[in-house]
C-alpha cells in the first residue's frame, strides 16, 4: 500500500514561496494566506482549489485556513 505525505504548514507555506509569496518562516497557514492574497500572488486561488479537491491530504490546520480562505 502506498502513503501519500500530507500537506503540513511548511510544505503549503513552501507552494506559496514557490508562486511568489515572501512569507517568513514559522508563519501559520491562515497568515500565509493573508499575506499571499495581499501580495496579490499569481495562482493563489487555483492552488487552494487545487489543494482543497482532495482535502484528505492536507494537515487539519492547512485544510481550515484553506476552508476559512474560500469563506472570505
Amino acid at each position: 500500500m502506498m502513503f501519500a505525505d500530507l500537506v503540513d504548514e511548511v510544505d503549503f507555506r513552501e507552494r506559496l514561496q514557490e508562486l511568489g509569496a515572501q512569507l517568513p518562516k514559522d508563519t501559520s497557514p491562515e497568515l500565509c494566506l493573508s499575506m499571499a492574497k495581499e501580495q496579490g500572488v499569481d495562482g493563489l486561488q487555483q492552488l487552494v482549489e487545487q489543494l482543497l479537491a482532495d482535502p484528505g491530504l492536507l494537515q487539519p490546520e492547512v485544510r481550515l485556513a484553506l476552508e476559512q480562505f474560500t469563506l472570505c
